[in-house]
């Protein structure tokens, strides 16, 4: 069943679920995931600096998948309040090859 995620606290919470369903320890998930059991135990505290390269190994290790959709009623022309438009194409233009 799909799970509306809006903080690392949501993704932690899930994870840490999903590993007590599976009768797993922190430490086999670890193993399965190529990371510590330190890290793990960070995380599903909650560590708001987590990498997300890690945290989608720890996803895969636990057989879940991370997917984004458009909120509804979000609109493209006006941005969240409080932000402004990012134009990732002048962001990225120093690193493009001529």
């Amino acid at each position: 069943m799909p799970t509306r995620i809006t903080s690392i606290r949501d993704i932690a919470a899930a994870v840490r679920g999903r590993r007590q369903n599976l009768g797993l320890s922190q430490a086999d998930v670890a193993r399965l995931a190529g990371v510590s059991r330190q890290w793990v135990n960070e995380f599903e505290s909650g560590k708001p600096t987590a990498e997300l390269r890690l945290v989608i190994r720890l996803l895969d290790a636990l057989r879940l998948s991370l997917t984004l959709d458009e909120r509804e009623g979000s609109s493209r022309s006006s941005p969240p309040s409080g932000s402004s438009p990012v134009d990732l194409d002048v962001l990225l233009g120093d690193y493009r090859e001529p």
